[in-house]
């Protein structure tokens, strides 16, 4: 049996794939969750479609990725942190915090988009990386410092 994917499975294909399949996982598991549609001549035509509105949309929003990944190539955020003896934190600058601090100068980004291997936990400037698309990738400077007071 022959089946248009609606989106990736894992070990048998990517969205828009037609894949064969064993008849009985096919009419009993992908067709009844709605993971794929027979591979009919009008569903293979209604494919194309819309394969072509996912390309222009996939390069509207890398466009739009580009755009803002400039806008975030000269940008840097200051974020104070109250420490201890020794400059030590007492927690830690994450996702969350740098997300924070560049929707204060107006650049709206998604905590998941901020590529921290772990938390920052040391005073200093540090080169965020920022993954705005999947081809798509900007570096922000933070600036961790003490906090007044």
């Amino acid at each position: 049996m022959n089946v248009i994917l609606k989106s990736e499975i894992k070990g048998l294909g990517k969205a828009f794939e037609v894949v064969k399949v064993r008849d009985g996982f096919g009419r009993n598991w992908l067709l009844p969750q709605g993971l794929a549609v027979a591979a009919t001549n009008a569903n293979l035509r209604h494919l194309e479609v819309e394969k072509k509105r996912q390309v222009a949309r996939d390069a509207k929003r890398k466009g739009e990725a580009e755009e803002l990944a400039k806008k975030l190539g000269g940008t840097s955020v200051t974020v104070s942190v109250r420490v201890h003896e020794g400059d030590k934190l007492y927690g830690s600058v994450g996702p969350v915090e740098i997300c924070e601090k560049l929707a204060e100068s107006g650049l709206q980004i998604d905590k998941a988009a901020v590529i921290l291997d772990e938390p920052i936990k040391a005073l200093g400037v540090f080169h965020v990386p920022v993954r705005l698309h999947a081809d798509v990738e900007a570096k922000v400077k933070v600036w961790v410092v003490k906090a007044a007071g």
